[in-house]
């Protein structure tokens, strides 16, 4: 697992004292998103579609700060955007890392060299590098050429400075199994102490919608790339959850739990999850959890949630899972997702007589997991 045993044990207390409180609802990760501007112009993301009075909008320190303590997760994924490019971005982590928070600052690494020595290495501190494969694919996905040895170079020296790093990869239409093991040993080999994966959700506003891969397509392709897995010598520090991991494959039929990666932006609190807003926005996070018609969204209850299997909707439900059936995630672990055999059928659509009224896509595609 790419995941230390010190954050494993405070996020396992976490649940087991939400548990006791008799809570069925709770935050795992706080999506804060302080920025939408970027340097990048990725063919999956539309979030500089935005006009530019909304780009150059910011979240202050002590707005930042306030959504920490207000949510109460004990992880925190700082998106975009790009984070580095908010003059704040270091008084910001160090509030979160004072407060004992495990803070994934996500980045496409192009101002990371430049900006690393703005930041102390911790543990609860970890860059989260976007790379969606390897140079060619990387360099194609993101439109523009020269991106992943730079990323790959910033990496490098924030290893060699004692940096935690973490790699966050979206899959998309076209992927080779090949290649993606390929390019997970070439993680591996910079010695990050995680990798994420998730297959890209097709936002509305993205330039190119024939990119994102349908909800069998994502199951095939992760059979396939964990069949590869158990080749001999193949260690990958996947940052996931063993069952959210055998989810993937098809082998757990999960609904998603939204309310634990809740998301604050320059918005507000965003209805009802980091990829999919309605143009509602809480005004508190009281308000978000207490107020929102949970049972509209998901698979089969919403019609853009149907290719959803980002683990910012699903890891949660993995993490509960584990917490009731401890034994079943154990099996997981030791040997692996299941690479063959019946998938789990796909959740019966409830909405096909329901009007529903035209959405809002967040833009960003870069999920984190911890």
């Amino acid at each position: 697992m790419g995941i230390s045993f010190k954050q494993q044990y405070r996020i396992a207390s976490y649940i087991l004292f939400q548990k006791l409180r008799g809570r069925s609802r709770y935050p795992l990760v706080l999506m804060l998103e302080p920025l939408f501007q970027c340097n990048l112009a990725c063919a999956g993301c539309g979030k500089i579609d935005y006009p530019d009075h909304i780009l150059h909008k910011r979240l202050s320190l002590e707005e930042c700060l306030a959504a920490v303590d207000e949510c109460g997760a004990p992880v925190v994924s700082i998106p975009g955007g790009e984070p580095l490019i908010h003059k704040e971005m270091p008084k910001i982590v160090q509030g979160i890392v004072e407060r004992k928070k495990f803070v994934y600052l996500c980045t496409n690494a192009l101002l990371l060299k430049k900006k690393m020595q703005e930041y102390t290495p911790s543990p609860y501190l970890t860059f989260s590098v976007h790379l969606d494969g390897l140079s060619d694919r990387h360099d194609a996905s993101v439109c523009r050429e020269g991106v992943f040895d730079t990323a790959v170079d910033a990496i490098r020296e924030a290893r060699r400075r004692g940096f935690r790093v973490n790699i966050n990869c979206t899959l998309f239409q076209g992927e080779n199994p090949d290649e993606v093991a390929d390019f997970f040993d070439f993680c591996t080999t910079l010695k990050v102490e995680g990798i994420t994966v998730s297959p890209g959700y097709s936002y509305e506003r993205a330039p190119r919608q024939d990119v994102f891969l349908q909800r069998r397509q994502s199951k095939n392709l992760f059979r396939e790339i964990f069949r590869r897995r158990k080749d001999p010598g193949r260690n990958w520090p996947l940052n996931h959850s063993s069952l959210f991991l055998d989810f993937l494959a098809g082998n757990q039929n999960y609904q998603c739990t939204p309310w634990s990666n809740p998301t604050r932006n320059i918005f507000g609190w965003q209805r009802p999850c980091y990829l999919l807003a309605e143009g509602d926005y809480a005004t508190s996070f009281t308000s978000l959890m207490e107020e929102t018609d949970w049972s509209r969204y998901g698979t089969g209850h919403h019609p853009a949630c149907d290719n959803c299997m980002a683990h910012c909707g699903y890891e949660g439900s993995a993490v509960e899972d584990a917490v009731t059936h401890p034994l079943k995630a154990l099996k997981v672990h030791l040997y692996g997702p299941r690479t063959e055999g019946e998938m789990v059928p796909e959740p019966i659509k409830h909405y096909q007589n329901h009007e529903v009224t035209p959405i809002a896509i967040n833009p960003g595609n870069r999920p984190e997991t911890h």
